[in-house]
């Protein structure tokens, strides 16, 4: 388990390169929840260090995990290990999850392997500059998490969509931010909300309420350190003391360096950067920041542009508020959002197997009125979309699966009935219970734990089950994960986001002349195995309890129980892509060589399905079955 030190430690020199929405009145729900809940936290500000002895350690990394269980970002080369095929002996290339969980406070620490904590990421003294991205602020919880002998000298910069003055959310950041001189506030461009948007002209000219209205859902941090290195952290928790005790989660770039000026960049000139690159992924991050205007983002953006990402293995996917119109432009140079972005990235991946039984699972914590139609047309079209193969096959709709927390599973988690308020999904109402009946064949257990009966006629069950060692943390985590078998051994690709299933987020479907209309800001990342190795030979297989995956061997019989034996730190080495691996005895040349990226699971496999008499958590809804702190739920908008 990652903890807080209360003193800056020991710095090390070895590696530089380590990596709600649903319909918006929800969210508004949600932050008069946490208004009324905030915990401050305050802390003693210590002078920091001199300049000087900060800049002699100018490729440090802070281990803040007590079992050294890599505070390393996406993209880092762990080891490799021997294995045997047909009596052929061949190195296996290990790579860790891209993406990390984060730290839930009141699991056990066996629990808590290889996972982040908020302070793990801010609480670095070498940080100069910090930019933060979200919804939700506790402005104290998030200061406390900086390094305390340095937190007064970080320029923090919060961005947030509050954009109404009564805002109660907005009114705390600005009230918080005047005690802290080193705290900018920027509140977030929202075109449409003062009537400036491509469809203003038509749909505000409809009564101005909340479920037209999008957020400033984006959960995202970018440093600039003192050593000359930036950072992107993308997260789905908001910056509130309750989310970072949920199931979050956590992508990390590389410690990205200044540009060469020596070397071209980027590297293939004028040719159009491959989706997955670092190249494509820093144009698309630039375009993004660019849709907040040059007064809000502009010194950002400029910052950025010094720096190299070549290091980083994702492709960005994120919304920003307004309309396209993807047929007339030009995606491989042109960045696309919401759905359409979606589609064209999925669309240049090749599944493992062309003949395989893929199975998508969305997972997110709030699910918006969204219709059947939608889902039909628009959005599960766009998570089908594949590359497709040189031998023609018969398009096979893949299985579609929504794991969803029940009332039972809100009841027992960690935080209680108070985890439910960030986690929505409305069924009270005509077109609600209709939307319900369309997704219950897909609906899965989060925890799936609980004995409620027999399962439903798509329910299966299996006495191996690999955990995920989360049954008891609330998600608040959002993933969408295409697995190319039925046994859900191997996956085509995986997306982390802070986008839940709404129009709002992903965009309404193209209107008659292409256009699309997106609401939210949202942002995330989508990974596959193609990214680590281009040969073609690169697998990505889910992973339970740790990040770093097992060999063949090990992942038949894998619980998800076991540990990775880490080694220390003075076994590390340069591995041949620039990153830093870890010193394994050496190899003969061998006849095969395979590499396999594991993924950090949030949930169990197999998936349990809803029972008969399951429904999904509905925080609009009352339950006077005491949770396991004695407390029932009023249920929102009761007295």
């Amino acid at each position: 388990m990652s903890s807080r030190r209360s003193k800056r430690q020991r710095l090390s020199k070895t590696d530089a390169n380590n990596g709600l929405d649903g319909d918006s009145d929800l969210e508004e729900i949600s932050a008069t929840v946490w208004n009324s809940t905030r915990q401050e936290i305050s802390g003693s500000i210590s002078p920091p260090p001199a300049r000087n002895s900060l800049q002699d350690s100018s490729v440090s990394t802070v281990r803040r995990n007590e079992k050294a269980a890599r505070t390393r970002p996406s993209g880092a080369v762990g080891s490799s290990s021997m294995a045997t095929d047909n009596q052929k002996t061949f190195a296996r290339r290990l790579v860790p999850s891209p993406t990390q969980l984060s730290t839930a406070n009141g699991l056990a620490a066996a629990s808590n392997v290889d996972t982040a904590s908020l302070g793990d990421i801010l609480g670095d003294p070498l940080i100069r500059e910090c930019w933060l991205f979200n919804y939700l602020f506790d402005v104290d919880f998030v200061m406390s998490q900086l390094d305390e002998d340095t937190r007064a000298m970080v320029q923090v910069k919060i961005v947030h969509g509050s954009w109404r003055k009564e805002d109660s959310n907005r009114i705390h950041i600005e009230e918080v931010a005047k005690k802290h001189e080193n705290i900018q506030v920027i509140t977030a461009y929202m075109a449409e909300m003062y009537g400036r948007g491509p469809f203003s002209n038509t749909w505000l000219k409809k009564p101005l309420t909340l479920e037209w209205l999008g957020t400033h859902h984006s959960k995202m941090i970018i440093l600039f350190r003192h050593d000359e290195h930036a950072q992107v952290i993308i997260v789905t928790g908001n910056f509130i003391v309750r989310d970072w005790s949920m199931c979050q989660a956590v992508w990390r770039s590389r410690l990205l360096p200044i540009l060469d000026p020596s070397r071209p960049y980027p590297p293939n000139g004028s040719e159009a950067p491959r989706m997955g690159s670092g190249v494509r992924f820093k144009q698309d991050l630039l375009a993004y920041l660019r849709a907040y205007g040059s007064k809000r983002t502009g010194p950002l953006t400029t910052e950025l542009e010094r720096f190299d990402f070549s290091s980083v293995r994702a492709a960005l996917i994120a919304s920003v508020p307004g309309a396209q119109i993807p047929r007339s432009m030009d995606p491989d140079s042109e960045t696309l959002w919401g759905w359409p972005a979606l589609r064209h990235i999925l669309s240049g991946i090749k599944p493992v197997a062309a003949d395989a039984k893929p199975h998508i699972v969305m997972q997110c914590s709030s699910v918006a009125s969204v219709g059947e139609k939608w889902m039909e047309d628009t959005f599960l079209p766009s998570l089908s979309a594949m590359e497709s193969t040189s031998i023609p096959q018969p398009r096979r709709r893949p299985k579609f699966s929504l794991v969803f927390p029940t009332a039972d599973e809100i009841r027992r988690s960690v935080g209680g009935y108070a985890s439910g308020g960030s986690i929505h999904m409305k069924t009270q109402h005509a077109a609600q219970l209709k939307q319900l009946d369309y997704l219950r064949p897909m609906l899965c257990r989060w925890a799936g734990d609980q004995d409620s009966g027999p399962p439903s006629a798509t329910g299966s069950r299996t006495p191996r089950v690999r955990q995920a060692l989360r049954r008891r943390a609330a998600p608040h985590i959002k993933t969408y994960i295409r697995f190319s078998d039925e046994g859900m051994t191997k996956i085509d690709w995986a997306m982390m986001t802070s986008a839940n299933l709404s129009k709002q987020a992903w965009g309404e479907a193209a209107t008659a002349g292409g256009g699309v209309r997106i609401c939210s800001y949202e942002i995330g990342v989508v990974v596959w195995p193609g990214l680590w190795d281009e040969g073609g030979d690169a697998e990505m297989v889910p992973v339970f309890g740790k990040d770093m995956p097992d060999d063949e061997e090990q992942a038949e019989g894998n619980t998800g129980e076991g540990e990775s034996e880490q080694p220390g730190d003075d076994e590390e080495t340069t591995d041949e892509e620039g990153g830093k691996g870890l010193r394994q005895p050496k190899v003969e040349q061998q006849s095969i060589r395979k590499t396999r990226v594991g993924l950090r699971m949030p949930y169990d496999l197999p998936l349990v399905a809803y029972g008969i008499n399951e429904s999904p958590w509905c925080a609009s809804t009352p339950c006077a079955e005491p949770d396991w702190m004695g407390r029932s739920w009023p249920g929102f908008g009761s007295s």
